[in-house]
């Protein structure tokens, strides 16, 4: 039940998203690790005592401060100045280990963190799990700062993806420096996820941050924005299926995979939806830059269809068509996975906006086809070939 209650939070984009009126996808954050209260006052006076030699009550007030600033860290503001809060506890903490936490002795001090996906409690009483755990809600952070911002103006767009950069930063040097941490939120294989994760978040501010000034209906527009799209469907995809292996499928939120796959669908089927208007839209024309054009064109597919040539089908008029013809027809079957996907899943469908967004893609895509579709539609099935991203 506490797994369902923070996968609840950890999905919750009322808590977390920015507060202005948007037609965006929600972005996820990660929670941040709870954890109990420590009074390092006992302890750190009989070491000074006895390890110095000095009178304990000098170091007071100091000690004082520490119980303050690790209190103030359990509930950082969502901003640049918490994660400024947490980064000097942390180098605090190193500050404090090397002089009162010898390797070879136990200090008597038990540290308690839980684990954000699962709630599951875990103990040490050395500083590896503190400084950890640190970290860990610095990139947790991040996400929240990531999410929060204006992603309908250009600089909130930049923030966003510099916050999920970082957060992706901090995660991976956590899993590269802290690999024997016994939270299975930090374990190496549920990091790897996490960094993917985020990264695939940046990656759609990218997309967002090209398409905010609005999407203009010419040639080599449609080309970069058809690339940038298939290039978000395919970090999502990959997303996807790093949490659908085990160890990390049994703890990650399903809501989280769920997420993963709607949006491979989704940016999928906009890739395409793009490349089916610069085909459809656009004919070549006396003056046209056709050596641009082809090569524009021959870079978006590993391959043409079986007989046809980018060059040719761009002269053709009809080839154009057809081709642009089966695109959308991928296009509407990814918009109707993207869809399925948010059926299945109980948290996604209490997401109004991303149904809406979702639905009005697909719409979007089926006008297009019926604007176009022809009774010999069914004689000219042209498998539409996969997207290559930038």
């Amino acid at each position: 039940m506490l797994k369902e209650e923070l996968e609840g939070l950890n999905i919750s984009v009322g808590v977390y998203q920015s507060t202005e009126e948007t037609f965006t996808i929600p972005l996820i954050p990660l929670g941040l690790k709870e954890t109990k209260d420590v009074d390092f006052s006992v302890v750190l006076k009989d070491f000074i005592l006895e390890h110095y030699s000095e009178d304990s009550y000098l170091y007071e007030d100091d000690i004082a401060d520490l119980m303050d600033l690790r209190q103030a860290c359990r509930t950082p503001s969502r901003d640049e100045a918490g994660v400024e809060l947490l980064m000097s506890y942390f180098l605090q903490l190193g500050f404090v280990e090397s002089r009162f936490f010898p390797p070879t002795r136990q200090m008597g001090i038990l540290f308690t963190w839980y684990d954000s996906l699962t709630g599951v409690p875990v103990s040490q009483q050395n500083l590896l799990l503190e400084k950890a755990s640190i970290l860990f809600n610095v990139g947790a952070l991040y996400t929240q700062i990531g999410t929060r911002c204006n992603r309908q103006a250009q600089a909130g767009l930049e923030w966003a993806m510099d916050a999920f950069q970082k957060a992706a930063g901090v995660l991976n040097y956590l899993k590269e420096t802290f690999t024997h941490t016994p939270s299975y939120d930090m374990s190496p294989a549920m990091l790897s996820v996490l960094v993917k994760m985020m990264l695939a978040q940046a990656q759609e501010t990218v997309f967002e941050k090209i398409c905010l000034p609005g999407i203009q209906n010419e040639f080599f527009m449609l080309v970069k924005v058809a690339q940038e799209a298939a290039k978000v469907g395919e970090v999502y995809q990959q997303l996807h299926t790093a949490m659908s292996q085990a160890p990390v499928k049994e703890n990650i939120p399903y809501s989280w995979a769920s997420v993963a796959c709607v949006k491979a669908h989704h940016y999928g089927a906009l890739a395409h939806y793009f490349v089916a208007t610069l085909l459809i839209d656009h004919q070549l024309k006396p003056g046209t830059d056709e050596d641009h054009q082809e090569k524009c064109l021959s870079q978006l597919y590993d391959h043409m269809p079986e007989g046809l040539t980018p060059l040719a089908t761009l002269k053709n008029a009809n080839q154009r068509r057809q081709l642009g013809k089966s695109h959308l027809r991928k296009a509407i079957a990814h918009h109707e996975e993207s869809v399925r996907g948010v059926s299945l899943c109980k948290k996604l469908r209490n997401i109004e906006l991303l149904q809406e967004v979702l639905s009005v893609a697909h719409q979007r895509s089926r006008l297009k086809y019926t604007q176009h579709q022809e009774d010999d539609d069914l004689l000219n099935l042209i498998d539409a070939p996969d997207i290559i991203c930038e």
